[in-house]
Parts: structure tokens; C-alpha cells; sequence
């Protein structure tokens, strides 16, 4: 059943944000890793996010059909995981995941010497497992412009295979820094690693037990960007947040400097206030960070900034198509996103100032949290709120202890 939440209007934002989660990224391939060494590492600080929790409870479930619900990032793991080790197991989702494509990463694992079989329609789950043969290549070929999290499964299951392996990446490579992160964590964990311009070449080896302690969550950090710049004042705290990071979502901090937001960190954490110098227009590719355009479109769009896009080609299959996701629900506001061969341009109209503003979220967490931050500017309705779980899972406790009104 569809639900609703008002956020009541309220144009200053100040406060401590304690359930910033931390990062689901990092968390879930921390978990992977730890899987495949046989669970020697200690993890610590994992993300309370619903897609973590889902990884940790399906890598230990005995059952033979794994259903991986809406994670796309536990799905391409998972899959990798389990057909590398040999296990036969059917592998599943809801009806979008099953319209996600996963055809590369199954003719990867599949010319590794993975039995893999489609359980309807080819190159979509769901998947049927049914075992490793052994070894029979160690060099592939991949498309780097379909999704970082195959090359990323590919990678973190790499170092048991006793010829070690090389991928090639072919045309555009899409969110590098996500291949960064796991490149970085699988040498935390002891295994060497070697990332080209178009290269991976990772040996076989053996990955050692370690402590790890999951850093917080930029993604979900970047909403609360979005707050300071709308806000007429903001000062917010995010706890824990240091400015060295795995991933590439920080780049928030960049890309809000120049909407007016000032971060300072400290020891405390990271310090958010609004009123510094804006743009008229912001141009930005986006195809290292694809998560924060949920975020910083919509504050364009409020702030009346004009933007010119790139790099937004993924947001097609995610949760949902969210380009048309941010067409439908930008229009509400007066603001066209349009494309012209791979350049989206944003053109900003006008918020309405007393009538509450409806979001659909379209199954989708960032829908939510991206929009959220126009009740800065005018109330705000947000449909199927409990959609947040699946990243932030304590975000409107956050927004009412920073001022707001959640009816």
C-alpha cells in the first residue's frame, strides 16, 4: 500500500546528523571479500542499509534459490560469488530486477568456466548456477560503460582463480572511482592488484584476515549538501565524515562549493553551511558518480542554477529509469531536462511557494532524498517514504531532529 509524508516547510536547517549510514559500497564488498576468505576478516561500522543487510544474510543462507529483491549490487556479487565457488544455486529479484541487464557479466563468468542458464529471458535474470568447471581463461574482455559492479565481481573473485586474471576494459569506463574503491580494499585485504587506464591484472593469491572499519556514506551525505544550499541557513553537522575518502562521491564537497555550500572539516566531523558565492550555470560530468545526480539536479532546479550534463547514460538502469524519473518529477517544478546525444541540459523554472509539491519516488531511495531537500523552499509530499531503507534507513529522523515537521 502507498503511503505519504509531508515535510512541512521550514527554511533553516541546523543540527547533528546521527544516523548518517555508512558507506553500503564498501560494506558490501567488504562482505564479499570476507566471504571469500572464509570469514577471517573482522568488519566494523557495516552499513545498517537493507541491501547490506540482504548481502550478509544470502551469502550465509543454505537454500538454493537466492533472492535478491531490488540490490542490484547484491545481485551482480552474489553472482559472481557464488558461480566462481561452484555452487548451485538459482538466483532471483523483483520484477525490475529482472528487466536489469546482467548479460556481460554472465558471459564473463561463463567463458571463466562457469555453467550458467537463464531462467527466462536471455541476459536477465534470473539466473540458474549450476557449477565451475575450472579454469579456462585467464584474460577477458569486458565493456567498461555498462556497470562498474561487474568489473568490480569480476575482480574481487579474481584472486582464487589459479591463473590469476586479466581484464580488459573496452570503450567509455563508467564510475572508476567505484573500481578505485575495490581495487584499494582488496589490497587492504592483502592481494595485489593492478589498475591501467584499460587494465586490471590481479594474480592468484590469497586475501588475509584484517580488520576493516566501513568509513560513512557520501551518498547519503549529499543530501544534506543539498540542504545547505537551499536552506535560507544552515548549520550542520555530519559526525565522523574526514575528508580522505574510498569513494568517489566525494566529490559533493567540489560540486556544492560551487551552489553556494561552505564544508569544513574538523574533529568532530564535517561542518555544512550555506551563503557562500553560487553559479548561474554548472557543467559536470557525472559518469564517476552517478548516485549524486538525484542530488544535485533537483538543487539546481530550485536554486534556478541552469546545468549542463554528462556522464548520466547508467541512470537508465537503476531502481528505476531515472532519467525519466527526473524529467517527470522536475517538470513539477517547471524544469525541462532535455538530451541531445549524450548532453542532458537543465533548464529551471519556478517552485510553487505554498502548495505542497507531490514526489513519486518510483521505488527508488534517491527519488526520496534527492527531493527532500525542496521543503526548504515549499512543502513537500513524498510517496512510498519507507523507500529510504534500502540506503539511508534513518533519514527522516535526521530531517526532524535538523527542524523539520514530518507528518
Amino acid at each position: 500500500m502507498n503511503t505519504q509524508l509531508l515535510i512541512k516547510q521550514h527554511s533553516t536547517v541546523s543540527g547533528t546528523i546521527h544516523h548518517l549510514p555508512s558507506s553500503k559500497s564498501l560494506s558490501n564488498r567488504a562482505l564479499l571479500i570476507n566471504a571469500m576468505m572464509g570469514g577471517r576478516g573482522k568488519l566494523e561500522n557495516l552499513s545498517e542499509a537493507n541491501d547490506t543487510r540482504l548481502m550478509t544474510e544470502l551469502l550465509h543462507t543454505p537454500g538454493d534459490v537466492i533472492n535478491v529483491e531490488d540490490a542490484g549490487t547484491v545481485m551482480r556479487f552474489l553472482t559472481a560469488y557464488y558461480a566462481i565457488t561452484g555452487q548451485a544455486k538459482v538466483i532471483t529479484g523483483t520484477a525490475r530486477m529482472q528487466k536489469r541487464p546482467i548479460g556481460e557479466l554472465v558471459e564473463a563468468l561463463r567463458l571463466l568456466g562457469c555453467t550458467i542458464e537463464y531462467g527466462a529471458e536471455p541476459g536477465y535474470p534470473p539466473l540458474n548456477l549450476k557449477g565451475f568447471t575450472g579454469q579456462q581463461s585467464d584474460h577477458l574482455r569486458i565493456r567498461g560503460d555498462i556497470s562498474s559492479q561487474f568489473i568490480s565481481a569480476l575482480m574481487m573473485v579474481a584472486p582464487s582463480l589459479p591463473k590469476g586474471l586479466t581484464l580488459q576494459l573496452t570503450g567509455k569506463i563508467a564510475s572508476r572511482p567505484y573500481l578505485e574503491m575495490t581495487a584499494t580494499l582488496m589490497k587492504h585485504f592483502g592481494v595485489s592488484v593492478t589498475l591501467g587506464s584499460d587494465t586490471v591484472r590481479i594474480p592468484e593469491g590469497s586475501y588475509q584476515g584484517s580488520t576493516y572499519r566501513v568509513e560513512p556514506d557520501w551518498s547519503a551525505a549529499s543530501y544534506w549538501f543539498s540542504f545547505a544550499a537551499l536552506a535560507e541557513s544552515a548549520d550542520i553537522l555530519l559526525p565522523h565524515v574526514e575528508s580522505s575518502s574510498l569513494q568517489g562521491d566525494r566529490v559533493i564537497v567540489e560540486i556544492m562549493s560551487q551552489l553556494g555550500v561552505r564544508a569544513s572539516f574538523g574533529k568532530d566531523g564535517l561542518r555544512l553551511q550555506g551563503g557562500g558565492h553560487r553559479v548561474d550555470n554548472l557543467t559536470f560530468d557525472f559518469t564517476g558518480c552517478p548516485d549524486l545526480a538525484q542530488t544535485v539536479l533537483p538543487c539546481c532546479a530550485a536554486l534556478g542554477v541552469k546545468g549542463v550534463f554528462t556522464g548520466l547514460e547508467s541512470l537508465r538502469l537503476k531502481e528505476t529509469d531515472r532519467i525519466l524519473a527526473l524529467q517527470n518529477e522536475l517538470a513539477k517544478v517547471g524544469s525541462r531536462l532535455e538530451e541531445n546525444q549524450g548532453t542532458w541540459t537543465l533548464t529551471p523554472g519556478s517552485l510553487p511557494r505554498s502548495t505542497p509539491l507531490t514526489i513519486h519516488t518510483y521505488e527508488d531511495h534517491r527519488m526520496a532524498m534527492g527531493f527532500a531537500p525542496l521543503a526548504t523552499c515549499c512543502p513537500v509530499v513524498i510517496e512510498n517514504p519507507s523507500v529510504v531503507n534500502k540506503s539511508y534507513p534513518g533519514f527522516w529522523d535526521d530531517l526532524q531532529a535538523t527542524g523539520f515537521t514530518v507528518n
